[in-house]
């Protein structure tokens, strides 16, 4: 048996002959087409390594001209021929409906076990606080959330919810449930699926560039993330679901993907999907579908063409109408932060939104380093040996310091949604405690109330920032979009209070003199908490255009596009001045992972020579000759050698380059032949031409590989500026390229080898590049 390229179709087909002397020319033989029986793991990768998209693509193509072909042949062709094109859309509905579920499953079961921390709902202990209260007769507007059927531990404990005992209780309570949700989730990690910690959208980045990290969109990591997501976000710990909701969804496409032919065996087409799938995530994260598809596009995706994009708007659209069906939030809204802002903006108001962005860009360059610093610190000390101590410490302090302020105690969602909330007659909240100086809205003086809020805020401000530093990164799922807005959020709300009061009590100013006149209602501080969340997020994930759509999904404040674009491009800005980076590629470089960034410029002039490898003193490159070598002889260049692929050249003398074959296939392939093969022994000579060269009679039968190699390997001559190989690596997905000078080899450039010179030249360590 040996292999064999048809020449047009680049199909595989196995000549097996009744017997050896078959094999020599007589006799028999049967072809089998590979697309139906293929050798297995021929054309599959092994893990941390990079993906060909260049084969993938090729490989695609080939099977999607024969399906065309043989369709015009049957009806029943025709018939498979519609369904493999009907497939992705299929799929992409059964991502948004797996996806959209799995999200508001994860929304109600969080928002119980937060309430679960304050008390126990008596008429069911399944029900969360606000459903507790919504039959209840007994409750009053000024205390909507106070019910005889909702009981805090206090009164079940000690039979009273009053005074400094009930108060010890209650907080002790608070703690011992923030304790155990935390313990569960960093042992069920540890314990299931390691994967399942983080953010997940450095690595789905990193993922969709082209790497492959087996199990980190398996059904394990997909079953663990969703308990332990639930768990950490009801613990109270400075950290969001939003992020970990993208990975969510990437696992719910893989898995869905094996249904599929063409996606199972396909690593470029599942990219697509995959692509799709971030988009799916950040649709059900925040409700907003729109936000989704430019939030994959933007920031995720390495490879989005126009079909992905059509397909991520449909997968997007259908998890919001799941997650719109299930109504989490209980308000028969799909968006998360509802607001209705009564007056509009004017252009004066642009200076206090810019200096929010200025603030969301220094808060998010001081937060890049302080959390790539700490968990540098974490991986290098013995610190990162304890992840379960770690991860309980830190969840102890956030509750010890949160439940004495009411704006640390509840979530970053309600917290979020307290602060986007424009202050109404009959509003209950501190954050509304104005003077009542008339029975109007607008012009109200701030109370005692509004200034114990104040101070709250400015404490919150403080412990959320410096908590969410040591949080984001442990061993726990954990994602930084809510954290980031709740920042942004309560810094944007104190500066619109301030604003506010300022316009009160200086209405001659000449900047408020033409627009606020007395009795108006001209300052929205709900407005900066919006604008301030944004410019945050912005600063922390250098987001923009996806950023705004999301906001205003997010709000439904269409008309504060404006204030939000100048916060969100005078965050970024700002923030790029201290450094390009954003918090996921900066995981990405700690991580070691291999990816090349597309928004990063290569500015440095050297040549393609000047990166390949074997350097000078550097050993003779590993090839593989056409027609000398021996098995023995290729097999002992594959184990002397760590390298992931060889070229083929036809002679050592010449080094003239004929094609280049996978490690991987190599093996497989000698394997497969050894145990199916008659003959093939240490000493068969292992051919990469289309005629074997003749041989004695009494010389064992060639192993025939030129089906295995690829035929025209993508090279560059040695004077080629690096640039532009850079280009080429990141435009077409390359894993490797070989370098030539007048058609004879010279050497090789993998993306390992330019990510390293890339460190070198920006001064960093080029051995912190640890895949391939």
């Amino acid at each position: 048996m040996f292999m064999s390229r048809q020449s047009g179709q680049g199909k595989l087909v196995f000549l097996i002959s009744s017997s050896r002397a078959g094999m020599n020319g007589g006799g028999p033989k049967k072809l089998v087409d590979l697309l139906e029986d293929p050798l297995p793991g021929v054309g599959t990768y092994e893990d941390f390594n990079t993906i060909d998209w260049v084969r993938e693509k090729s490989k695609d193509r080939d099977r999607h001209r024969e399906i065309t072909n043989k369709s015009r042949q049957s009806t029943v062709a025709l018939l498979r021929s519609l369904s493999d094109a009907f497939s992705g859309w299929l799929l992409m509905l059964l991502v948004g409906l797996m996806a959209g579920a799995l999200a508001g499953g994860i929304d109600i079961a969080a928002h119980w076990l937060t309430d679960l921390k304050g008390g126990v709902c008596l008429i069911g202990f399944w029900f969360n606080h606000e459903h507790c209260c919504w039959t209840s007769n007994e409750t009053t507007f000024q205390e909507r959330d106070r019910c005889p059927q909702w009981q805090s531990w206090a009164e079940l404990i000690v039979g009273n919810s009053e005074g400094a005992f009930a108060y010890i209780v209650n907080y002790l309570m608070y703690i011992f449930w923030a304790l155990l949700f935390a313990f569960l989730a960093v042992i069920l990690v540890r314990a299931f699926a390691p994967y399942a910690c983080g953010s997940g959208i450095p690595e789905i980045k990193t993922i969709l560039s082209g790497f492959i990290i087996r199990g980190y969109l398996g059904k394990w990591t997909l079953i663990t993330k969703t308990i332990t997501l639930v768990l950490a976000v009801s613990s109270g710990l400075s950290l969001g679901k939003e992020g970990p909701l993208v990975h969510v969804a990437c696992c719910c496409a893989n898995i869905l993907c094996h249904l599929f032919t063409k996606y199972r065996k396909n690593e470029a087409k599942r990219r697509e999907v995959l692509s799709a799938a971030a988009a799916v995530g950040v649709s059900v994260a925040f409700g907003a579908p729109i936000g989704g598809v430019l939030f994959s596009l933007e920031e995720v995706s390495y490879y989005f063409p126009l079909k992905t994009l059509w397909r991520s708007f449909f997968a997007a659209l259908v998890a919001a109408f799941t997650l719109r069906s299930i109504n989490p939030f209980g308000n028969s809204r799909l968006v998360l932060f509802y607001v209705e802002f009564h007056a509009p903006w004017h252009l004066i108001e642009l200076a206090p939104f810019i200096l929010l962005g200025i603030f969301g860009g220094l808060w998010g360059a001081l937060f890049i380093r302080a959390n790539i610093a700490w968990c540098r610190r974490r991986k290098t000390t013995r610190l990162g040996h304890y992840p379960v101590i770690e991860v309980l410490v830190v969840a102890a302090l956030t509750a010890l310091i949160a439940y004495p302020n009411s704006y640390t105690r509840m979530s970053g969602s309600e917290l979020i949604s307290e602060l986007f909330n424009d202050c109404s007659l009959l509003d209950s909240s501190q954050l509304c405690g104005y003077k009542q100086v008339s029975n109007s809205l607008a012009d109200r003086p701030a109370g005692e109330g509004l200034y114990t809020a104040l101070w709250q805020l400015a404490l919150a401000l403080i412990f959320k920032m410096l908590i969410t530093v040591i949080t984001f990164g442990m061993k726990v799922p954990s994602g930084l979009f809510i954290p980031s807005m709740a920042v942004g959020a309560i810094a944007g709300r104190l500066l619109g209070v301030g604003m506010e009061q300022l316009a009160y009590y200086n209405h001659d100013w000449l900047i408020f003199r033409g627009w606020c006149s007395p009795g108006a209602d001209c300052i929205t501080p709900g407005l900066y908490a919006m604008v301030g969340a944004a410019a945050c997020l912005g600063g922390v994930t250098r987001m923009t255009v996806s950023l705004v759509v999301i906001m205003f999904e997010l709000t439904g404040g269409l008309e504060y596009i404006v204030p939000l674009m100048a916060a969100t491009m005078t965050s970024k800005w700002v923030a790029d001045a201290f450094g390009r980076e954003g918090i996921y590629e900066a995981h990405i470089r700690l991580n070691g992972y291999p990816f090349l960034e597309a928004k990063e410029e290569f500015e440095h002039s050297s040549l393609a020579v000047d990166v390949m490898r074997p350097r000078r003193g550097d050993p003779a490159l590993a090839v593989l000759t056409q027609d000398s070598m021996t098995v023995e002889e290729v097999e002992t260049v594959v184990d002397s050698t760590h390298y992931s692929g060889f070229p083929v050249v036809v002679s050592q003398e010449s080094q003239r380059l004929v094609g280049f074959v996978l490690r991987r296939d190599l093996l497989i392939s000698i394997d497969n032949a050894r145990k199916r093969q008659d003959g093939v022994v240490s000493t068969s000579q292992v051919v990469f031409t289309e005629h074997a060269p003749t041989q004695p009679p009494e010389a064992p039968p060639p192993l025939r590989l030129r089906g295995i190699m690829d035929l025209s390997p993508f090279t560059v001559t040695d004077h080629t500026p690096m640039d532009i190989t850079v280009d080429i690596f990141r435009k077409l997905g390359l894993r490797q390229c070989l370098v030539t000078h007048n058609g004879r080899l010279l050497g090789i450039i993998t993306k390992k080898d330019i990510l390293k010179h890339m460190a070198q030249i920006a001064n960093r360590d080029p051995d912190s590049i640890l895949f391939n």
